[in-house]
Protein backbone atom coordinates (compact mmCIF):
# COMPACT_ATOMS: atom_id res chain seq x y z
CA UNK A 1 0.00 0.00 0.00
CA UNK A 2 1.40 3.37 -0.77
CA UNK A 3 0.19 6.14 0.86
CA UNK A 4 0.72 9.95 0.92
CA UNK A 5 0.00 12.84 3.43
CA UNK A 6 -1.87 15.82 2.63
CA UNK A 7 -3.67 18.36 4.19
CA UNK A 8 -7.75 17.58 5.23
CA UNK A 9 -9.66 19.10 2.27
CA UNK A 10 -12.37 21.24 4.11
CA UNK A 11 -14.43 21.85 0.51
CA UNK A 12 -14.47 17.68 0.55
CA UNK A 13 -16.68 16.21 2.63
CA UNK A 14 -15.42 12.39 1.91
CA UNK A 15 -12.40 13.90 3.96
CA UNK A 16 -14.26 15.44 6.93
CA UNK A 17 -16.30 12.65 7.58
CA UNK A 18 -13.60 10.05 7.02
CA UNK A 19 -11.74 12.10 9.09
CA UNK A 20 -14.12 12.10 12.14
CA UNK A 21 -14.90 8.72 11.06
CA UNK A 22 -10.68 7.43 12.23
CA UNK A 23 -10.84 9.53 15.57
CA UNK A 24 -14.42 7.56 16.08
CA UNK A 25 -12.81 4.14 15.61
CA UNK A 26 -9.23 4.58 16.97
CA UNK A 27 -10.79 6.62 20.21
CA UNK A 28 -14.71 6.44 20.84
CA UNK A 29 -14.44 9.07 23.62
CA UNK A 30 -13.75 11.72 21.86
CA UNK A 31 -16.30 12.61 19.83
CA UNK A 32 -15.97 13.87 16.28
CA UNK A 33 -18.29 14.82 13.71
CA UNK A 34 -17.83 16.36 9.82
CA UNK A 35 -18.73 19.82 11.54
CA UNK A 36 -16.47 19.38 14.72
CA UNK A 37 -13.56 18.91 12.19
CA UNK A 38 -14.36 21.78 10.15
CA UNK A 39 -14.96 24.08 13.43
CA UNK A 40 -11.85 23.24 14.45
CA UNK A 41 -9.68 23.84 11.31
CA UNK A 42 -11.64 26.78 10.39
CA UNK A 43 -12.33 28.43 13.97
CA UNK A 44 -8.84 27.39 16.26
CA UNK A 45 -6.78 30.36 16.81
CA UNK A 46 -4.60 31.42 13.82
CA UNK A 47 -1.57 31.35 16.16
CA UNK A 48 -1.58 27.64 16.62
CA UNK A 49 -0.75 27.35 13.40
CA UNK A 50 -3.35 24.29 12.99
CA UNK A 51 -3.28 21.54 10.73
CA UNK A 52 -5.37 18.68 9.93
CA UNK A 53 -3.59 16.24 8.08
CA UNK A 54 -4.64 12.83 6.37
CA UNK A 55 -2.90 10.14 5.37
CA UNK A 56 -4.47 8.67 2.26
CA UNK A 57 -3.79 5.18 0.11
CA UNK A 58 -3.45 4.62 -3.26
CA UNK A 59 -6.95 3.84 -3.52
CA UNK A 60 -8.21 7.00 -2.06
CA UNK A 61 -8.84 5.86 1.12
CA UNK A 62 -8.53 7.74 4.18
CA UNK A 63 -6.30 5.58 6.42
CA UNK A 64 -5.03 8.31 9.50
CA UNK A 65 -5.21 11.44 10.44
CA UNK A 66 -2.77 13.81 12.88
CA UNK A 67 -4.47 16.52 14.52
CA UNK A 68 -0.85 19.27 14.49
CA UNK A 69 -0.16 22.70 16.34
CA UNK A 70 1.18 25.15 18.65
CA UNK A 71 -0.03 25.24 21.63
CA UNK A 72 -0.77 29.27 21.56
CA UNK A 73 -2.29 30.09 25.02
CA UNK A 74 0.72 28.31 27.27
CA UNK A 75 2.92 30.97 28.94
CA UNK A 76 5.96 28.61 27.97
CA UNK A 77 6.54 29.23 24.13
CA UNK A 78 7.24 26.51 21.53
CA UNK A 79 5.20 23.92 22.62
CA UNK A 80 3.57 21.87 20.10
CA UNK A 81 1.80 18.83 19.16
CA UNK A 82 0.59 15.86 17.30
CA UNK A 83 -1.35 13.61 17.62
CA UNK A 84 -1.45 10.85 15.28
CA UNK A 85 -3.82 7.98 14.96
CA UNK A 86 -4.27 5.25 12.35
CA UNK A 87 -6.95 3.10 11.42
CA UNK A 88 -6.45 -0.34 12.81
CA UNK A 89 -6.88 -2.11 9.98
CA UNK A 90 -3.92 -0.37 8.13
CA UNK A 91 -1.25 0.04 10.90
CA UNK A 92 2.55 -1.51 10.03
CA UNK A 93 2.18 0.15 6.82
CA UNK A 94 4.26 3.33 7.37
CA UNK A 95 1.17 5.62 7.74
CA UNK A 96 1.61 6.83 11.27
CA UNK A 97 6.02 7.43 10.56
CA UNK A 98 4.79 9.75 7.44
CA UNK A 99 2.27 11.84 9.23
CA UNK A 100 4.53 12.23 12.22
CA UNK A 101 7.14 13.29 10.47
CA UNK A 102 4.58 15.52 8.05
CA UNK A 103 3.72 16.93 11.68
CA UNK A 104 7.15 17.56 12.94
CA UNK A 105 8.60 19.47 9.70
CA UNK A 106 5.23 21.70 10.26
CA UNK A 107 5.76 22.97 13.85
CA UNK A 108 9.40 23.17 13.45
CA UNK A 109 8.76 25.70 11.06
CA UNK A 110 6.15 27.96 13.21
CA UNK A 111 9.00 27.54 16.43
CA UNK A 112 8.35 24.29 18.03
CA UNK A 113 10.64 23.59 20.00
CA UNK A 114 8.77 20.46 21.65
CA UNK A 115 6.67 18.41 20.60
CA UNK A 116 3.60 16.28 22.53
CA UNK A 117 2.22 13.36 21.43
CA UNK A 118 -0.59 10.84 22.81
CA UNK A 119 -0.54 7.42 22.10
CA UNK A 120 -2.80 4.94 22.98
CA UNK A 121 -1.49 2.58 25.64
CA UNK A 122 -0.10 -0.90 24.72
CA UNK A 123 3.93 -2.70 24.04
CA UNK A 124 3.10 -1.88 20.63
CA UNK A 125 2.44 2.02 20.46
CA UNK A 126 4.71 2.85 23.03
CA UNK A 127 7.58 0.55 20.86
CA UNK A 128 6.61 3.06 17.77
CA UNK A 129 6.65 6.47 20.34
CA UNK A 130 9.99 5.43 21.16
CA UNK A 131 11.33 4.52 17.87
CA UNK A 132 10.73 8.00 16.86
CA UNK A 133 12.45 9.54 19.74
CA UNK A 134 9.42 10.07 21.65
CA UNK A 135 9.85 9.49 25.89
CA UNK A 136 7.12 9.17 28.31
CA UNK A 137 5.50 12.33 30.32
CA UNK A 138 2.36 11.29 31.93
CA UNK A 139 -1.02 9.32 31.36
CA UNK A 140 -4.48 9.53 31.15
CA UNK A 141 -8.09 6.99 31.42
CA UNK A 142 -10.91 7.54 28.91
CA UNK A 143 -13.59 6.45 31.48
CA UNK A 144 -17.17 5.12 30.17
CA UNK A 145 -20.73 4.83 31.45
CA UNK A 146 -23.59 2.93 30.10
CA UNK A 147 -26.34 5.19 30.39
CA UNK A 148 -29.06 2.76 29.45
CA UNK A 149 -28.34 1.13 32.87
CA UNK A 150 -30.13 2.45 35.69
CA UNK A 151 -26.75 2.91 37.69
CA UNK A 152 -26.50 6.56 37.81
CA UNK A 153 -26.41 7.68 41.79
CA UNK A 154 -30.10 9.57 42.75
CA UNK A 155 -29.92 12.48 41.29
CA UNK A 156 -28.92 15.19 44.40
CA UNK A 157 -31.09 18.56 45.32
CA UNK A 158 -28.90 21.60 45.54
CA UNK A 159 -28.20 22.59 49.14
CA UNK A 160 -29.54 25.80 50.59
CA UNK A 161 -27.75 28.96 48.80
CA UNK A 162 -26.90 27.07 45.76
CA UNK A 163 -28.94 26.97 42.44
CA UNK A 164 -28.31 24.38 39.07
CA UNK A 165 -28.88 26.76 35.95
CA UNK A 166 -27.74 25.32 32.18
CA UNK A 167 -24.75 27.14 29.76
CA UNK A 168 -28.02 28.01 27.56
CA UNK A 169 -29.28 30.54 30.29
CA UNK A 170 -25.86 32.60 29.76
CA UNK A 171 -26.75 32.42 26.15
CA UNK A 172 -27.20 36.66 25.91
CA UNK A 173 -24.03 37.14 28.24
CA UNK A 174 -21.73 33.97 28.20
CA UNK A 175 -18.93 36.21 30.12
CA UNK A 176 -19.21 34.86 33.48
CA UNK A 177 -18.54 31.12 31.78
CA UNK A 178 -15.92 32.41 30.23
CA UNK A 179 -14.52 33.71 33.54
CA UNK A 180 -15.18 30.24 35.46
CA UNK A 181 -13.80 28.22 32.39
CA UNK A 182 -10.56 30.19 32.29
CA UNK A 183 -9.94 29.84 36.09
CA UNK A 184 -10.45 26.14 36.06
CA UNK A 185 -8.35 25.45 33.14
CA UNK A 186 -5.72 27.83 34.22
CA UNK A 187 -5.49 25.07 37.40
CA UNK A 188 -6.22 21.67 35.06
CA UNK A 189 -3.47 19.16 35.31
CA UNK A 190 -0.94 18.63 32.55
CA UNK A 191 2.53 18.83 31.34
CA UNK A 192 1.51 22.34 28.96
CA UNK A 193 -0.18 25.40 30.78
CA UNK A 194 -2.52 27.10 29.67
CA UNK A 195 -4.40 30.46 29.56
CA UNK A 196 -7.30 31.57 28.67
CA UNK A 197 -7.39 34.84 27.79
CA UNK A 198 -9.09 35.93 24.27
CA UNK A 199 -13.12 36.18 24.82
CA UNK A 200 -13.60 36.52 21.36
CA UNK A 201 -11.97 33.58 19.92
CA UNK A 202 -13.56 31.73 22.95
CA UNK A 203 -16.71 32.46 21.90
CA UNK A 204 -16.06 31.51 18.54
CA UNK A 205 -13.79 28.33 18.83
CA UNK A 206 -15.23 27.11 22.47
CA UNK A 207 -19.00 28.54 22.90
CA UNK A 208 -20.71 28.35 19.51
CA UNK A 209 -18.71 24.42 18.75
CA UNK A 210 -21.05 21.99 17.35
CA UNK A 211 -20.61 19.38 20.17
CA UNK A 212 -20.85 22.07 22.70
CA UNK A 213 -24.22 21.08 24.58
CA UNK A 214 -25.45 24.24 26.63
CA UNK A 215 -28.59 22.55 27.14
CA UNK A 216 -26.87 19.85 28.76
CA UNK A 217 -23.96 21.39 30.76
CA UNK A 218 -24.90 22.27 34.00
CA UNK A 219 -23.58 25.70 36.33
CA UNK A 220 -23.62 25.70 39.79
CA UNK A 221 -24.21 29.17 41.12
CA UNK A 222 -23.47 30.48 44.13
CA UNK A 223 -24.65 34.14 45.27
CA UNK A 224 -25.17 35.09 41.63
CA UNK A 225 -21.89 33.85 40.31
CA UNK A 226 -20.99 30.86 38.12
CA UNK A 227 -19.04 28.34 41.05
CA UNK A 228 -18.44 25.46 39.73
CA UNK A 229 -20.10 23.38 35.73
CA UNK A 230 -19.25 20.13 34.03
CA UNK A 231 -19.14 20.95 30.20
CA UNK A 232 -21.25 18.70 28.17
CA UNK A 233 -20.48 17.47 23.95
CA UNK A 234 -22.71 15.82 22.36
CA UNK A 235 -22.86 13.98 18.84
CA UNK A 236 -26.27 13.74 18.32
CA UNK A 237 -25.57 9.87 18.01
CA UNK A 238 -26.25 9.15 21.60
CA UNK A 239 -22.79 10.01 22.73
CA UNK A 240 -21.53 12.55 25.49
CA UNK A 241 -18.42 13.62 26.82
CA UNK A 242 -17.58 15.96 29.15
CA UNK A 243 -15.28 18.32 27.43
CA UNK A 244 -14.21 19.61 31.36
CA UNK A 245 -15.70 19.72 34.80
CA UNK A 246 -14.03 22.00 37.09
CA UNK A 247 -15.05 24.33 40.65
CA UNK A 248 -13.44 28.07 41.24
CA UNK A 249 -11.02 28.29 43.36
CA UNK A 250 -13.01 29.75 46.17
CA UNK A 251 -15.69 27.27 45.94
CA UNK A 252 -13.31 24.41 46.08
CA UNK A 253 -14.19 21.52 48.65
CA UNK A 254 -17.95 21.67 48.49
CA UNK A 255 -19.14 19.36 46.31
CA UNK A 256 -20.30 21.14 43.59
CA UNK A 257 -18.47 19.68 40.73
CA UNK A 258 -20.10 16.32 41.40
CA UNK A 259 -23.66 18.08 41.82
CA UNK A 260 -23.31 19.85 38.31
CA UNK A 261 -22.29 16.74 36.95
CA UNK A 262 -24.49 14.62 38.54
CA UNK A 263 -27.64 16.83 37.36
CA UNK A 264 -26.26 17.08 33.60
CA UNK A 265 -25.63 12.98 33.41
CA UNK A 266 -29.24 12.46 34.64
CA UNK A 267 -30.54 15.02 32.15
CA UNK A 268 -28.34 13.87 29.28
CA UNK A 269 -29.82 10.24 30.46
CA UNK A 270 -33.64 11.96 30.22
CA UNK A 271 -32.45 13.17 26.68
CA UNK A 272 -31.78 10.26 25.31
CA UNK A 273 -28.02 9.95 25.76
CA UNK A 274 -26.74 6.32 25.68
CA UNK A 275 -23.33 5.98 26.49
CA UNK A 276 -21.25 9.11 28.35
CA UNK A 277 -17.43 9.32 28.26
CA UNK A 278 -15.03 11.30 30.18
CA UNK A 279 -10.83 11.58 30.87
CA UNK A 280 -8.84 12.43 33.62
CA UNK A 281 -5.17 12.55 34.22
CA UNK A 282 -4.53 8.85 36.23
CA UNK A 283 -2.95 11.42 38.79
CA UNK A 284 -5.73 13.23 39.51
CA UNK A 285 -7.30 11.43 42.14
CA UNK A 286 -9.99 13.63 42.78
CA UNK A 287 -11.64 13.55 39.94
CA UNK A 288 -10.86 9.99 39.76
CA UNK A 289 -12.88 9.24 42.61
CA UNK A 290 -15.88 10.92 41.98
CA UNK A 291 -16.07 9.30 38.45
CA UNK A 292 -15.66 5.87 40.04
CA UNK A 293 -18.53 6.96 41.95
CA UNK A 294 -21.03 7.89 38.91
CA UNK A 295 -19.89 4.35 38.29
CA UNK A 296 -17.65 4.99 35.16
CA UNK A 297 -15.29 2.48 34.12
CA UNK A 298 -12.34 2.45 32.63
CA UNK A 299 -12.17 2.39 28.59
CA UNK A 300 -8.59 3.15 27.31
CA UNK A 301 -5.84 4.71 28.30
CA UNK A 302 -3.30 6.87 26.44
CA UNK A 303 0.32 7.98 26.93
CA UNK A 304 1.54 11.49 26.85
CA UNK A 305 4.82 11.55 25.00
CA UNK A 306 7.27 14.63 24.37
CA UNK A 307 9.99 15.38 21.66
CA UNK A 308 12.54 18.01 21.68
CA UNK A 309 12.94 18.98 18.14
CA UNK A 310 16.39 18.64 15.91
CA UNK A 311 15.23 19.19 12.49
Amino acid sequence: MTVIVRTLRLDDPADTEGFARIRRVCLPAMLATADSVAHDATHTHPDAHYRQLVAVADDGELVGTAQVGIAHDSPEPGQGYANVYVHPAHEGRGAGALLLRTAEEHLARHGAVQVFCWSLDGPRNLAWAAAHGYTRSRSAHFLRLDLTADALPPLQLPPPGVELRTAADYAADPRPMFTLDAETVADEPGDVGAELTDYAHWLTHNWRHPLFNHELTTVAVVDGRPAAFTRARTDGEGRYQTGMTGTARAFRGRGLAKLAKNDSLHRARVAGITVAYTGNDTGNEPMLAINKWFGYETDATEVRHVRTLDI
